[in-house]
């Protein structure tokens, strides 16, 4: 017979109980390698060109294009095109609403990563 005198114990939910409702409540924009590093680089500083992206990102044209594109929609960064003489540029900045994003993004995985290091 069970020791009456002990208090049932309620398990604590492991890493993957975290992990498993974590992962459904990820950013799935920001969470994309490629965007990922396209709002951090973004996040410490004030603005970056897309050739100054691609380099730091080391990625082709057409790749930052596509993935600039989808965080310009989603409203995380704002992109202004201008010419300096005759030479596109292209300028890409944070937005408030991206800033947002990206520090829940974080928080979120910083909670995934204390849940699986306690498992």
């Amino acid at each position: 017979m069970p020791n009456q005198t002990s208090a049932a114990k309620t398990p604590k939910p492991g890493p993957s109980a975290v992990a498993g409702s974590g992962t459904r409540a990820l950013d799935r924009i920001i969470h994309e390698r490629l965007r990922l590093g396209i709002v951090s680089a973004l996040s410490v500083n004030e603005s970056l060109t897309f050739r100054e992206l691609k380099k730091i990102l080391d990625t082709t044209d057409g790749n930052l294009s596509v993935h600039a594109r989808k965080l310009e929609e989603a409203g995380y960064i704002g992109c202004e095109k201008k010419f300096e003489g005759r030479l596109p540029r292209t300028e890409y900045k944070l937005t408030v609403t991206g800033r947002a994003a990206l520090e829940k993004y974080l928080t979120h995985m910083e909670a995934l990563i204390r849940a699986t290091r306690r498992g």
